[in-house]
């Protein structure tokens, strides 16, 4: 497989990862506990904006260009935000205020920082 085919397989594990770490950070400031006494609190935190994340990538059909900024960063990010909100309250999960606020900042550093990172890289390779 070429690194041009490996390249969207590789971002979607990136942004796979930063919202799994995403939750990680939230589960250990609030709970103090990343994995929950069961060992699926990770997972009940992250799912909603996992799901979120790959309705994005389709919707946006982000494996075409995954680290443009704003034809697939900017989409993706607000769906992951949008629907993982609304997945999070039909799952009965808290969606406070605060907490949207503080999601959509953090979610929108990690999915549009690495964008950012990869697009200043890839210029200064050029240069």
């Amino acid at each position: 497989m070429s690194s041009s085919r490996r390249f969207p397989v590789f971002a979607l594990v990136i942004d796979l990862v930063l919202v799994v770490v995403f939750a990680a950070i939230g589960r250990a400031t609030h709970d103090g506990d990343v994995l929950g006494p069961a060992g699926s609190g990770l997972a009940t935190t992250a799912w909603p904006f996992v799901v979120a994340l790959l309705v994005g990538w389709i919707v946006t059909r982000a494996w075409r260009r995954p680290a443009a900024i704003a034809k697939t960063g900017l989409p993706v990010w607000a769906i992951t935000v949008a629907l993982g909100m609304v997945l999070r309250a039909l799952s009965g999960q808290g969606v406070a205020v605060a907490f949207v606020v503080v999601a959509t900042i953090t979610l929108a550093v990690m999915l549009l920082g690495w964008r950012g990172i990869a697009r200043l890289a890839s210029r200064s390779r050029r240069a």
